[in-house]
């Protein structure tokens, strides 16, 4: 059990090792694979993403608690927790419901159900990983359906507020729905970037229905530590350096230097960073490992991931979880 004084940091890493020994660790709260390559396997804290790394060697995110792990199934949740936290995954085949907003409606209002049932009530972080995002044109782009199914599913816990999120197009074009998150026990504390509106504010132009996400959220921890959305060069509500990858990164880090700013004036990152690009063409894949060598110090961890973004004029998006200095 957790202190007074707030909840044990999560403790985020990228290894790899043998997927096994991962399950077998009593106080492991989620694995994630990525891509094809990675294997399958039915025990609930893990989860293979549809999305394929830059190398081909089986990297896993590892999710590490202290204390013991209990884990189950509820309905169509696979979940796994400990006395603080909870990792909950949903996978939604689209053939299933009549649309793509149908299936992310009936996703969320059983996440809903769950968060609302279980002794983990605060939504601190949720991904969301779909095939074809931006495919359609106008209202029918396929994520603002997505946002239409989300908005709906999430009625029932909007009065607690918005958690941090991602949502990205899946690299294997399987047609499945995947959401996964984090709770906790406590509520931890939304952060907004004074450099961007905020999302669920953008006009009507970028569709029927805002999307529902903090542009962060600092978690209730003694130390502090945020977790990042999905983050890109946009400012304001406009996208900025269309076909510009370099410059896109640029604008990036600097939103991200914002929020660190705007979450605490928190140090910035080194080694208590985990970090996700997430990279539409594969052709840019090497180009972004190299300019995050420039960007970050040897300790920050970064996965290069390949994946479309919400934004067809987005070239690169970055996330993750940054714990800070004490």
């Amino acid at each position: 059990m957790s202190s007074d004084r707030g909840l044990p940091v999560l403790d985020v890493a990228y290894v790899e090792t043998d997927l096994d020994v991962l399950l077998n660790d009593d106080g492991v709260l989620a694995v994630l694979g990525f891509g094809a390559a990675a294997p399958a396997r039915s025990d609930p804290r893990y989860l293979r993403v549809g999305l394929d790394p830059m190398d081909e060697t089986s990297v896993f995110e590892v999710w590490r608690v202290p204390g013991p792990v209990d884990h189950g199934r509820d309905g169509r949740v696979r979940w796994a927790a400990s006395d603080d936290y909870c990792f909950g995954a949903i996978e939604l085949a689209e053939a299933d419901h009549a649309d793509l907003a149908a299936a992310t409606e009936a996703a969320y209002t059983e996440l809903a159900r769950f968060t609302q049932s279980r002794r983990w009530p605060h939504l601190l972080r949720i991904w969301n990983y779909l095939a074809a995002i931006n495919e359609g044109e106008g209202d029918d782009e396929r994520y603002r359906y997505f946002c239409t199914g989300r908005s709906a599913g999430m009625r029932s816990v909007l009065g607690r507020g918005f958690s941090a999120a991602s949502a990205i197009g899946r690299s294997d074009g399987e047609p499945v729905l995947q959401v996964y998150w984090l709770a906790a026990r406590e509520a931890g504390v939304a952060v907004e970037n004074p450099r961007q509106v905020s999302a669920w504010r953008y006009p009507r132009a970028y569709g029927p229905t805002s999307p529902t996400f903090a542009r962060a959220m600092r978690g209730p921890c003694a130390t502090p530590q945020l977790h990042i959305s999905g983050t890109a060069a946009v400012v304001g509500h406009q996208s900025r350096h269309d076909g510009d990858l370099a410059a896109q990164i640029d604008e990036t880090f600097a939103n991200l230097d914002s929020l660190l700013a705007s979450a605490g004036n928190l140090s910035g990152f080194g080694a208590g960073s985990v970090l996700k690009a997430y990279v539409r063409r594969r052709e840019d894949l090497a180009t972004v490992a190299a300019i995050l060598r420039q960007r970050l110090p040897d300790t920050a961890k970064r996965l290069i991931l390949l994946g479309d973004i919400c934004r067809v004029e987005l070239l690169v998006e970055l996330d993750g979880v940054h714990t800070a200095d004490a």
